[in-house]
């Protein structure tokens, strides 16, 4: 049995990372690494954002190596495809829950953010990486979507460390790389243009990272079970991304002042 893990998972990783771009931190990393607020600290904002994609690779490999472990264990408990694929789908649906908030569930979101007095204490190469790295790790700071713990689950369940540890490295410089979207913001209105313009996209980073969950549950469905159970899977999945772009459940993040971090209150849309 054939159960295409890596890709799903890969498909995961990447979502999940554009989607944590919406997290109080990864808003705040948009007010922070800019041109205009480099420029006002007399630091060069193409440094900067070198050192904080760097590190977020870094902090994306420092997952992986736990995931790789996770991965050693599965490949030596020999467990079947059939497993694996019914994990994966078991993790996928649990992710789903998560992230429409089914009866009030959620797995934990890490409440944390990244230490702003750093910005005036430290070198840029120093703050750059250090952000970067935090935020790269996935768990260090505020988790905005469950599909940041089924990515972690997706490549354990691979069974093969080392594409496991890359499947972490991915999430990792996709989540970095999250931060030249603010690569425009050469002046205060075009900062506050490109928040304006995340406030509006929320929902639909949302619904995409729950699409995701939904696509890889139905992919590894199928391989177990076939296309009823994959259109089954996939139908929730579906349910997920209509309910979540009615505004069931979703959260308003307040756009942050430059160096600030952002504050989240649980209102509905």
């Amino acid at each position: 049995m054939h159960v295409p893990l890596v890709p799903v998972a890969a498909l995961v990783a990447v979502v999940a990372a554009v989607r944590s771009l919406w997290s109080p931190c990864g808003l705040s990393m948009l007010s922070t690494i800019t041109p205009v607020s480099e420029r006002s600290r007399r630091h060069r904002y193409a440094v900067t954002a070198s050192w904080f994609v760097l590190g977020a690779v870094v902090g994306g490999a420092t997952l992986g190596v736990g995931a790789a472990a996770l991965a050693g264990v599965v490949h030596l408990l020999g467990l079947s495809g059939g497993a694996r694929a019914g994990l994966a789908v078991a993790g996928a649906l649990v992710a789903i829950a998560s992230d429409i908030r089914l009866f009030g569930f959620r797995l934990p979101r890490r409440a944390r953010q990244v230490d702003e007095t750093w910005l005036g204490t430290y070198r840029p190469w120093f703050y750059g990486a250090g952000f970067g790295w935090q935020i790269g790790t996935g768990l260090a700071t505020y988790v905005m979507t469950a599909g940041v713990y089924l990515t972690i689950l997706l490549a354990a369940l691979t069974g093969q460390p080392l594409a496991a540890f890359a499947l972490c490295v991915l999430f990792g410089a996709t989540r970095g790389l999250t931060v030249l979207v603010g690569a425009g913001a050469t002046t205060p209105a075009r900062l506050r243009r490109i928040h304006q313009r995340l406030d509006q996209l929320e929902p639909a980073s949302r619904a995409v990272a729950v699409g995701a969950e939904g696509v890889a549950g139905a992919a590894c469905a199928a391989a177990l079970w076939g296309a009823p159970a994959a259109l089954v899977v996939a139908a929730v999945g579906a349910a997920g991304v209509a309910q979540v772009l009615r505004g069931g459940g979703s959260v308003r993040l307040q756009r942050p002042l430059a160096g600030r971090p952002a504050e989240v209150a649980a209102t509905p849309r």
